[in-house]
């Protein structure tokens, strides 16, 4: 069994209870063909010096926002972690030179809870979440190539994030799909690089890449995309779903099959 890679953008919060939304059920769609034996998710919300995964039997959620609704704060995910199969992750890693820490408190964020609730929503499969370290594009790519073997072992590698994000542009009075026109474009570029596999452009997107401050002013969101072009080992990636909100928070996600 050969499991694909996902990177999903997975906007607001308020997305986790979003049923219907077309968002939501491109995940669910994806997701209720999804084979594999257990998920291994990286999200833009556990950013960290060095990469530690988390490793108990049940993770639980993190209500990592405010100021949403209550609704929000009630809802769960209540997949079971793999304690061993982490301790099995975190050695691989650490032969191929990144040495991993085992996390037996962390629950699992919204970045990863908030997807799954529509990718897997019968939680049926172990969820490991491995934490995204300051590194540069170029060192996270070291890091997904290093993941990729797990794939043949039917471990999907999830990724989560945004293409683009930026919290302080929210266009409050555009709360569809109808993107600003300055995030359009640097949508486009950042999925034209990553279909054409152009990993020298996407790392060095600072100077490269159009409206890169406004796209992206810290690069947590965008940097979950380096794992996944790294894990998928060259190949170029399906639309999984097209789509914004609020003007500026892109909803772009793409798989990259087995």
């Amino acid at each position: 069994m050969n499991a694909p890679v996902v990177f999903v953008s997975h906007g607001s919060p308020e997305l986790a209870r979003a049923t219907g939304h077309p968002w939501a059920e491109a995940l669910h769609t994806f997701g209720r063909d999804l084979q594999a034996r257990a998920i291994l998710a990286i999200s833009a919300h556990w950013w960290t010096p060095d990469l530690r995964i988390t490793a108990a039997p049940q993770p639980g959620v993190l209500h990592d926002f405010s100021g949403f609704q209550e609704a929000l704060y009630a809802l769960d995910y209540p997949a079971a972690g793999d304690p061993a199969r982490a301790a099995a992750v975190a050695t691989a890693l650490e032969s191929a030179g990144f040495p991993t820490t085992l996390d037996t408190s962390r629950p699992l964020d919204h970045g990863v809870w908030a997807v799954l609730r529509h990718l897997r929503p019968a939680a049926d499969l172990p969820v490991l979440q491995l934490s995204l370290p300051r590194w540069e594009p170029a060192r996270l790519l070291e890091l997904g190539r290093a993941l990729a073997p797990l794939r043949a072992e039917g471990i999907a590698i999830l990724t989560s994030g945004g293409l683009v994000h930026n919290l302080g542009r929210l266009a409050w009075d555009e709360p569809g799909d109808p993107p600003l026109p300055w995030a359009a474009e640097a949508e486009a570029w950042v999925l034209a690089a990553t279909r054409a596999g152009d990993l020298e452009a996407l790392t060095a997107h600072r100077t490269r890449w159009p409206h890169s401050r406004d796209a992206a002013p810290t690069t947590e969101h965008l940097d979950p995309l380096f794992v996944a072009l790294g894990a998928a080992k060259g190949a170029s990636p399906s639309d999984l779903f097209r789509g914004f909100q609020l003007g500026c928070l892109s909803l772009a996600s793409l798989a990259w099959d087995a």
